[in-house]
């Protein structure tokens, strides 16, 4: 699940590039939404891509989070998305 303050704009973008970034490694099967954080709990999903600003308020006690240092930066999301399918045996 990718996260921001309202659940509208830059939740929706990273959505869309983490669906990217999945059809890019072949993985398929994985279902990706995005909200605003006040909607978040730790069952809300496995993994939750955030930015820094926003993941510095929110808890999610044993949950994954996969925090972004910039949420336009499509390599570094590349890196982390890649990163996590690998810890979670998706490919």
């Amino acid at each position: 699940m990718a996260a921001c303050g309202s659940g509208l704009g830059s939740s929706f973008m990273v959505e869309m590039n983490i669906n990217k970034v999945l059809s890019e490694l072949g993985v398929s099967g994985v279902e990706v939404e995005h909200s605003d954080v006040s909607s978040l709990h730790p069952g809300a999903a496995d993994v939750f891509f955030l930015a820094r600003d926003v993941a510095e308020g929110v808890s999610l006690e044993g949950a994954k989070i996969v925090v972004l240092d910039s949420i336009i930066d499509m390599d570094e999301l590349r890196t982390k998305v890649t990163q996590t399918v690998e810890e979670l045996g998706l490919k």
